[in-house]
């Protein structure tokens, strides 16, 4: 039986929800508990990461909230996962035939080792999904215009990805990642990827290229 999928993306206007970058961890607690409120989403049951920018999925348990980490995966009922950023892509995974969801950090080098790739194996691995039945929605982040690396690393991601996620020293991640999905199984109709760049969009996003002491806006799933 299908049941409601919560999916959301916050932004400056909800506060920095990370405890990484404050001292003052009773703000964010605070801005957790409004946000959890506002969006009906159970805070006693919220999951997060340390994230490491690597490529390791888990899957969650209920005696745990905090796990070392870039992506979490779970089929429980009101156990909200959470992923952080400040211009690496959040990316929300959910699949309404069998009630998985997941979600993913993929900044620079979780993109580079197929962190999207690895989830979808987890959900089709572990949790019996079916690719043609997963829907992934890449939020608000780092567009190519303003994701300038070294040449190494251009190059690497040319070598790796092919000429089209390049141009000169500039990374397309939102086209890395989409061609990983695809590769993976993924239906082209099931993606949907926000244009939105958090550093020259002017929207209410933080951006840490743009302000290094910044706050993290976050994505958010739950099944209800």
């Amino acid at each position: 039986m299908k049941k409601n999928i919560i999916k959301l993306f916050t932004n400056s206007k909800d506060e920095n929800l990370a405890f990484h970058v404050t001292n003052d961890k009773n703000q964010v607690i605070k801005a957790r508990k409004e946000l959890c409120i506002k969006h009906k989403i159970n805070y006693d049951n919220l999951k997060y990461m340390n994230q490491v920018h690597g490529n390791k999925v888990l899957t969650v348990s209920q005696d745990e909230n905090l796990y070392e980490c870039d992506a979490l995966i779970t089929n429980k009922r009101n156990t909200p996962l959470m992923v952080m950023v400040a211009d690496c892509i959040p990316i929300l995974f959910y699949d309404e035939n069998n009630n998985t969801i997941a979600v993913a950090h993929a900044g620079r080098n979780g993109t580079y080792l197929n962190i999207s790739s690895n989830v979808i194996s987890k959900m089709t691995n572990e949790f019996s999904s079916l690719p043609s039945n997963i829907k992934v929605i890449l939020g608000p982040s780092i567009q190519k215009c303003c994701y300038e690396v070294s040449e190494e690393l251009a190059n690497i991601a040319k070598v790796n990805f092919g000429e089209e996620v390049v141009n000169k020293r500039h990374i397309d991640l939102q086209k890395i990642n989409y061609k990983q999905l695809i590769n993976s199984g993924i239906l082209k109709e099931n993606i949907s990827v926000s244009t939105i760049c958090t550093k020259c969009s002017n929207e209410d996003y933080f951006s840490y290229r743009k302000d290094n002491s910044c706050g993290r806006f976050t994505g958010i799933i739950s099944i209800k």
